[in-house]
């Protein structure tokens, strides 16, 4: 066990030594977004879970310190589903309204695909590689979704795109029949 994670400390200090960037993956295609609260979802939920392992841990010591294994039954339910309430839900909550969140977007031009980095339950990132025609914009506003990639919802924000058109080809506007770039552009030079 010690050996194996020496060794993958190692893997990882040469990796970041590399002139590449960490985030550098050309089988997913070229980087074109980046979500600027990876880090802050990624603490968020590890320190969720970290207090639920421990009230885990803490919950039949402060049992037999506090003497609340003798008391009436009632008191008994309020502590367990309070106790239960921050160990269970509070990390169930956070995972499913973060699950969405992409931390990177890849895109390949050559056949048109994504790949969707997220976080997964047990805190690893996740592959979701999907078609721009997968890409369903919701009827209605949510708030953690911008689109759907097949059923999955995506969270992301447009305002981190590096180039624009990323963000517009990837949720279909420049395919529309309404608004055109290049009919613009054609437009201002006329003028």
């Amino acid at each position: 066990g010690f050996i194996f994670q020496v060794t993958s400390f190692q893997g990882v200090a040469v990796r970041s030594l590399s002139t590449s960037s960490p985030h550098d993956h050309p089988e997913h295609g070229r980087l074109v977004y980046k979500g600027n609260l990876a880090k802050t979802v990624l603490g968020v939920k590890f320190f969720s879970y970290s207090t639920s392992i421990f009230n885990l841990f803490m919950m039949p010591y402060i049992m037999l310190k506090s003497g609340i294994g003798v008391e009436s039954l009632l008191v008994q339910a309020a502590f367990y589903g309070l106790i239960g309430v921050f160990t269970f839900v509070t990390p169930v909550t956070l995972h499913i309204l973060t699950k969405g969140y992409v931390i990177r977007l890849y895109y390949k031009d050559e056949v048109d695909t994504y790949t969707a980095i997220t976080y997964n339950a047990i805190l690893a990132e996740k592959a979701t590689v999907f078609h721009q025609k997968d890409v369903k914009i919701p009827d209605i506003t949510k708030m953690f979704t911008t689109f759907y990639a097949k059923t999955k919802s995506m969270l992301v924000n447009p305002t981190l795109f590096p180039n624009p058109q990323d963000y517009n080809h990837l949720m279909g506007y420049d395919k529309s029949s309404f608004f055109k770039f290049e009919e613009l552009e054609e437009v201002k030079e006329a003028d």
